[in-house]
């Protein structure tokens, strides 16, 4: 075989380190890239905040020149910062206190001798967030046994009797009925007769309860309607999870990426300016390159600000990318800005890459994780984006639209007499929208809508 030279030309995409920074910044929710950009300015001396106003340093309209350099860059972004006074009063955190804590601030005032305190510890202690008792009796026997003699099962049940007599009312229950029953028990002023029904449907006919089945409670109970309507209206009132006043919630804190308002008839977008910080080049140390003699100085100089204008031109390019796509999602929904999600038209990621001529992978990393404040509310930019159905006349509907029909539908029927699935099909319909009753119950569980069956209300 002959051997020989072939010249071969081709291309090709390079991912270089510079193309991977703008992608890894292109999908970074607002507090990632808080963060990143924080890493950046302690990793880059020659990256800093724009706003910093640091003695000794020049701004990037220094009189220094730098003919060799290009302008010093800086992101389209700013950011606000307010320094606190020594007499500034810092907010400390809130004051918690757990269900167990209140719980045994209750035992260690209730008469109890030290054998039953031991027991009550270990029964608050098996107590989950909810109020509920997750160890039986039995077994709170054996995990006690090797601390107390000659303990019996009904020890045991007398401390948990005396400890369901606690506030929160129906705590240390081991059921739902308990629970329920408990609370009923410890009403005051109410009908006792509708007190005794009322225990009488949770003691017998909690299934039914469940299923809303108040046909069969009524024979079952023996009573009117009126009367049903008054027992599912106490047992209504009563607290299935009594531990739920003492868990701490957390609050889920958005910051918007894209503020959305109204301009001479239109709704427009535009970047929210505390999204991200502003950042720019380091002059002063800049300046070094021209004074320092030590080439090692200058090459790192030069790399460290070759490397921070790269960072800035990435952030720079996120914030435009971010804000051609929400321009031309707000320009496609104008109708959901004015009339609401039941006006909002189907929208696919290939619609708004070709309006921003730009790959779709590129507008879903752009729309993911980042957020639009509205006077509707905040949004997540893929809450915009739907299938679309076929209408009568021809037009198009959006999946988003006909989930808000939905809820507008079931939100206006009788309690008494809900819509079937068959039923909201055919109002449906009405309105020029063909929906097969199986998406209809696609879309109703998706909304967490219960069933017909269990929408049905006596009150």
């Amino acid at each position: 075989m002959k051997q020989g030279l072939q010249f071969k030309f081709s291309q090709q995409l390079s991912m270089t380190p510079q193309l991977q920074q703008a992608i890894k910044l292109l999908q970074l929710s607002t507090l990632e890239l808080q963060q990143e950009v924080q890493q950046a300015l302690e990793d880059n001396p020659l990256l800093e905040l724009e706003d910093s106003d640091v003695e000794g340093e020049t701004t990037v309209d220094s009189a220094v020149d730098h003919d060799h350099w290009d302008d010093p860059y800086s992101a389209a972004l700013s950011s606000s910062g307010q320094s606190l006074s020594d007499d500034t009063p810092l907010y400390q955190g809130e004051t918690h206190i757990s269900l167990q804590d209140h719980l045994r601030w209750q035992m260690q005032l209730s008469h109890f001798t030290e054998r039953d305190e031991i027991i009550a510890e270990m029964i608050i202690d098996s107590i989950d967030e909810h109020g509920y008792l997750q160890a039986d009796i039995d077994t709170l026997v054996e995990a006690l046994a090797r601390e107390l003699d000659d303990l019996e099962a009904d020890e045991v049940a007398v401390v948990l009797k005396r400890i369901q007599h606690f506030e929160p009312t129906g705590v240390a229950a081991r059921s739902i009925r308990e629970c329920l029953q408990l609370q009923l028990c410890a009403l005051r002023g109410v009908c006792p007769d509708l007190q005794r029904l009322a225990l009488q449907a949770v003691q017998s006919h909690l299934e039914l309860l469940a299923s809303r089945d108040y046909r069969s409670l009524i024979r079952r109970l023996r009573v009117s309607e009126p009367q049903m309507a008054q027992v599912i209206e106490l047992i209504q009132s009563l607290k299935p999870r009594p531990g739920d006043d003492f868990t701490a919630n957390s609050d889920d804190y958005v910051i918007p990426d894209v503020l959305v308002r109204k301009k001479n008839s239109r709704w427009i977008a535009e970047l929210n300016p505390q999204s991200a910080p502003k950042l720019k080049v380091n002059a002063t140390y800049l300046a070094l390159a021209d004074s320092s003699s030590e080439r090692e100085d200058i090459q790192y100089i030069r790399q460290q600000t070759q490397d921070a204008k790269w960072f800035i031109r990435s952030l720079d390019s996120r914030n435009d990318t971010l804000l051609k796509v929400a321009q031309s999602i707000v320009q496609r929904q104008q109708g959901f800005f004015e009339f609401g999600p039941e006006a909002m038209k189907p929208m696919i990621l290939a619609d708004i890459a070709a309006t921003v001529e730009m790959h779709e992978s590129t507008i879903s990393r752009i729309t993911t994780q980042k957020y639009m404040h509205t006077p509707r509310g905040v949004f997540e930019l893929k809450y915009f984006f739907s299938s679309q159905l076929a209408t009568d006349n021809g037009g198009e509907c959006s999946s988003t639209a006909i989930r808000a029909l939905l809820k507008k539908l079931v939100a206006a029927e009788n309690p008494k007499k809900p819509l079937s699935d068959s039923q909201l099909t055919e109002l449906m319909a009405d309105q020029g929208i063909q929906v097969a009753r199986r998406t209809i119950a696609k879309y109703r569980e998706a909304l967490n809508i219960a069933p017909s069956s269990q929408r049905k209300r006596l009150i």
